[in-house]
């Protein structure tokens, strides 16, 4: 992926100079352990909408509680190359989905990209690393510690920079779905669900975000042509280590479809593979699909 010296976004804030939180954090006045943390982050809350929500209900807690955020924070440094990169990467979602957003006859209103190490108080709650990239809603911003694309190469077997790129696409994908107003629909449906209807209607969710992933992709390639042979198969790699399932089995679990909110390796890779080679946000409709 040949990223370097395309525009960069100016919507990306530097937290990381602000330390982490400690071993636990605070959610809705409880305390949440590693331990807790790590259920989550193998229950499928490496790439979410918002695993504050997992962390919550498995904390015994209600929706998450909003946490004050400071003012705003500066701008990464100039010769911080990983920076740089996410910066190009969501610059180039911006450029896609204001133009998309825009043949629609509708606005596209830009997310920020908070960079954080460790710990990180959101409109959401408090977030940390090991919950891995996540969007909120509330505030509009995606959350990443660097650090996740260590994991994401060393432990989970999927390296290269476009796979990186498409942990950054997902997560906007999630702030598309907000800016569509599917995200409080769905929300509001999953209050009355049971719990397996709830996983069955997150799973939707997250494949709708990996095909949105693809759909930039598309576009991005076609004004930029900037992926280089084998730069796809990457994602799709990473598409298919983050699946439910391969999650389960890496933890040495049985795999249960019943419990999975983000959706089977195969699944992934489809969703994401049909936003590449369409192009078209309306194939992108996880919810009417007879078959994911």
């Amino acid at each position: 992926m040949r990223w370097e010296g395309n525009r960069e976004s100016g919507n990306v804030e530097d937290r990381r100079g602000e330390g982490g939180m400690g071993g636990g954090f605070g959610l809705g006045g409880r305390s949440i352990g590693i331990g807790t943390i790590v259920i989550a982050l193998v229950g499928g809350a490496i790439f979410g909408i918002n695993p504050l929500t997992i962390l919550s209900i498995l904390s015994g807690g209600g929706s998450p509680a909003a946490v004050q955020q400071q003012g705003p924070a500066p701008a990464p440094p100039a010769n911080d190359q990983g920076a740089k990169f996410v910066s190009v990467v969501l610059a180039d979602t911006e450029d896609v989905w204001k133009q998309l957003f825009s043949q629609g006859g509708a606005t596209y209103h830009e997310p920020h990209l908070v960079l954080f190490r460790g710990g990180v108080r959101t409109a959401c709650g408090a977030g940390q690393s090991a919950m891995g990239p996540f969007y909120c809603p509330s505030d509009q911003k995606v959350y990443i510690d660097l650090a996740f694309y260590d994991t994401l190469r060393s432990r989970l077997g999927a390296p290269g920079d476009f796979a990186q790129a498409y942990v950054i696409a997902h997560e906007v994908g999630h702030h598309v779905q907000d800016e569509l107003g599917i995200t409080q629909k769905v929300d509001a449906m999953r209050s009355r669900l049971s719990q397996g209807d709830a996983n069955a209607l997150s799973v939707r969710v997250e494949l709708q975000a990996d095909c949105f992933a693809g759909v930039w992709a598309h576009h991005s390639q076609q004004g930029k042509k900037w992926l280089d042979p084998g730069d796809v198969d990457e994602a799709m790699n990473a598409a298919a280590k983050i699946g439910d399932d391969a999650l389960q089995q890496s933890a040495g679990r049985s795999v249960v479809p019943e419990s999975f909110t983000h959706g089977s390796s195969a699944q992934r890779q489809r969703w994401f593979q049909a936003g590449f080679e369409s192009g078209s946000v309306k194939r992108c409709d996880t919810f009417a699909a007879r078959q994911l």
